[in-house]
């Protein structure tokens, strides 16, 4: 099968700060890819590229093979982006953003309503889909998010922290909406900063650390290589010196000395 991405010597820089140095991924169909990396590590550049957000960049990136550069608009036919935090237009209900989404994808509203209609109801949103978004907790807006993403059903869809608000019950059921997307061809694209769930769901996990791949393959592989770390420990000994006790320790000092000061 053909890769559904490939990146290839990516590169980008903001001012004299190179973000991304030189990225080569290739992600086949029917794959749940983990990308991570610390903050600033190139993650959401990375995601942004891809999804047609940037421009400034060299190397090459193609989505299904189209090439990003050339025609992002066409790329954004084929993915769905649900972003960790994202300015749903507050003033609308669930079905009427979706609707306005349908439109932008060129599909057919009632068809559109309908989908969202059963969509957001199997995941409890049923009783507040004519209600407004300003309303909305953080979980409900992410539920919102991710119906969004799909809606159109693309052929890859890239996530950043989707669980981030859902209960642990909704949690669940999008753990295994993924895996079952996944099964059926999609590539899914998955950046977050909580590993055990990246450890279970992705096939295969991907480390970014100073906009360089230090590590690339799937979690047995790293483990083996790891001598048997969990994926926190994998990803902690590629991405730091190893100074976290010693930064707690000092946090902590000075907590108490501040404490001692005003009491």
């Amino acid at each position: 099968m053909s890769p559904t991405l490939r990146l290839q010597d990516l590169h980008l820089s903001y001012g004299a700060k190179e973000v991304l140095r030189g990225v080569d991924l290739t992600v086949s169909p029917g794959t749940i890819l983990g990308y991570l990396g610390a903050n600033g590590a190139g993650k959401t550049t990375t995601v942004k590229i891809l999804t047609g957000q940037l421009s400034g960049w060299s190397g090459q990136a193609t989505v299904c093979g189209i090439d990003v550069a050339s025609d992002p608009l066409e790329v954004k036919r084929h993915i769905g982006y649900v972003p960790e935090t994202a300015a749903l237009y507050e003033p609308l209900t669930p079905l009427e953003y979706l609707r306005f989404l349908a439109a932008l994808h060129e599909q057919s509203t009632s068809e559109a309503e309908k989908r969202g209609r059963e969509l957001l109801g199997l995941l409890g949103l049923g009783v507040e889909v004519d209600q407004r978004i300003v309303s909305f907790s953080k979980g409900m807006r992410q539920k919102v998010l991710l119906v969004a993403g799909l809606i159109h059903d693309p052929e890859v869809l890239f996530l950043d922290e989707p669980l981030s608000g859902l209960d642990a019950n909704t949690a669940v059921v999008v753990k295994e909406i993924l895996s079952r997307l996944a099964a059926g061809g999609k590539t899914i694209f998955y950046c977050s900063h909580v590993m055990d769930v990246v450890e279970r769901i992705c096939d295969r996990i991907v480390i970014l650390d100073g906009g360089k791949i230090v590590a690339d393959g799937s979690f047995e592989e790293l483990r083996d290589q790891a001598k048997g770390e969990s994926l926190e420990g994998i990803f902690t000994g590629l991405t730091s010196q190893g100074e976290q006790g010693e930064v707690a320790e000092r946090f902590v000092q000075s907590l108490q000395r501040e404490g001692g000061k005003s009491e």
